[in-house]
């Protein structure tokens, strides 16, 4: 069961770079730690930049952006996607992971709202 664990969590450690010309891989507790340093930024800078640590209540039909739910999200699947390349930037991954935190909760910020608008209520229509 931990080698499943550790192949599924850690494949994108594995393999070679872009151009072939070495083996570059990162240790599992690497990758783990860029992935946590990648959402404690997110998380921080999103509280800077003053977005609220949870939606409004109720939760559950909440379409609000909050520090907890899609900045982190995204500073995951973003950072994700760099492991599957296999580009790791500097020591490790970390700055990567910093930039990419940085920058997802920027875009949670400022551009979540235009690339995924809310819903219309069921009260409102279309204008006539």
């Amino acid at each position: 069961m931990f080698d499943l664990m550790y192949n599924t969590i850690f494949f994108a450690s594995y393999g070679n770079n872009l151009y072939g010309l070495a083996n570059i891989t990162i240790s599992p507790f690497d990758a783990l730690f860029a992935y946590i340093v990648a959402i404690v930024v997110s998380i921080i800078v999103a509280l800077i930049l003053k977005i609220p640590l949870l939606p409004e209540k109720p939760y559950r039909y909440s379409f609000d952006v909050s520090a907890i739910y899609p900045t982190p999200i995204i500073a995951i699947g973003i950072f994700s996607i760099f492991l599957v390349l296999n580009y790791t930037f500097m020591y490790n991954g970390i700055v990567l992971a910093v930039i990419i935190g940085i920058l997802s909760a920027l875009f949670v910020k400022y551009l979540f709202d235009f690339v995924f608008p809310k819903p219309l209520d069921g009260d409102e229509g279309e204008d006539i």
